[in-house]
């Protein structure tokens, strides 16, 4: 996969260019139509393709066709240029007349894992682990070798260095070291985005690329992740799975639109979970109050009570959240027994996404 992509950066640009896309909440468009949307009134075409999407399609920054867009010559190469890469797309299969292929998502699904997976481990992942002794699990400290142990598990080195200590020139049975294993708790997970209108764009890019980097993870971990994609109403709904290309797909294909609903995104949560006794958790990451409903904060609260009477702890991340949603948020964490994270830099989303999921351990 790699190797692809470092010596294609063709590949490279087109995933991006239906990758951001799907953050601006397109899945067709024709660039006939783009043209005349950034001629008749670029401002607002900005605001509906988005400055990277723009940036990818015609090469040019959006100061840059803005301060030209209405001279002849450039509006005749911005043309051409838009043209030449649709039908680049289309040659290349990511793209036809009726919106992007299955293709098409595979590759940005490909380029956003490669980006973020590449990203944190310059960086390290982090680690966690408990403490529950196990046979089967990672190295993590020695003991004295007794009868039950495996044969496979004796610590070679540390039992010579042990018997040299001793001043053995055999070792002896009482020499002897096994590995210590340990194991994680099993944690099953749901990573829920807001995708309404206000998450079109960055936000939402971060906020997918976070939950690729929780899902691979997680389930590097053995542990299960599910996923929810919610605005006015749940669009989509996994149960905990160990399908990381799924997870991958479908996170890739999220576009924004709409309200908030919360407390159904909660409910539903509770649907997806399994009824086994094992640590449950929901991360929620949102940048408004819930906007669905009579009294929306009234109904999401209550559905925290019912997902926390279910064994469902809550954490939230939240983006540019204003004082009347941050009220609202403290008092879903602290209902559902969770963490509360309040983020302005939108670069730090997924290692706090990951934090709090190290932090159930």
């Amino acid at each position: 996969m790699h190797s692809v992509l470092e010596n294609d950066q063709q590949i490279i640009k087109e995933g991006k260019i239906i990758g951001e896309a799907f953050n601006q909440g397109l899945s067709s468009f024709t660039p006939d139509l783009m043209f005349e949307n950034m001629v008749r009134n670029f401002k607002g075409a900005e605001q509906i393709y988005g400055q990277s999407l723009l940036r990818q399609l015609t090469g040019y920054s959006s100061e840059y066709i803005n301060r030209n867009i209405n001279i002849p010559e450039f509006q005749k190469e911005l043309k051409k240029q838009l043209a030449d890469t649709f039908d680049k797309l289309k040659e290349d299969g990511l793209l036809t007349n009726d919106g992007i292929t299955e293709k098409g998502l595979e590759v940005a699904a490909i380029i956003n894992y490669v980006e973020e997976i590449d990203k944190l481990s310059s960086k390290g992942f982090g680690e966690n682990i408990t403490k529950k002794r196990a046979l089967y699990g990672d190295k993590a400290d020695f003991k004295s070798f007794s009868k039950s142990d495996r044969y496979r598990d004796i610590a070679i080195k540390r039992s010579v260095k042990t018997a040299i200590r001793r001043g053995h020139e055999v070792l002896d049975f009482s020499d002897l070291k096994s590995v210590e294993r340990t194991k994680r708790g099993s944690i099953s997970l749901i990573y829920a985005i807001d995708a309404s209108g206000s998450m079109r764009g960055k936000k939402l890019e971060v906020a997918k690329k976070a939950g690729i980097a929780l899902s691979f993870k997680a389930i590097q971990e053995k542990d299960k992740v599910g996923l929810m994609i919610f605005g006015s109403e749940v669009k989509t709904a996994i149960h905990p799975t160990t399908d990381f290309k799924k997870l991958l797909l479908e996170i890739t294909k999220t576009k924004a639109s709409k309200e908030t609903n919360l407390s159904d995104t909660l409910n539903k949560s509770i649907e997806l979970f399994p009824s086994i006794n094992m640590t449950k958790h929901l991360i929620l990451i949102t940048d408004a109050l819930p906007t669905v409903g009579k009294k929306p904060e009234e109904e999401t609260l209550e559905a925290v009570s019912k997902a926390r009477t279910a064994g469902i702890t809550i954490s939230l991340i939240g983006i540019d959240l204003d004082k009347e949603g941050r009220n609202l948020a403290e008092r879903i964490v602290q209902v559902g027994n969770g963490k509360l994270y309040v983020v302005r830099d939108l670069e730090n989303i997924d290692k706090i996404v990951l934090q709090d999921y190290y932090s159930l351990h």
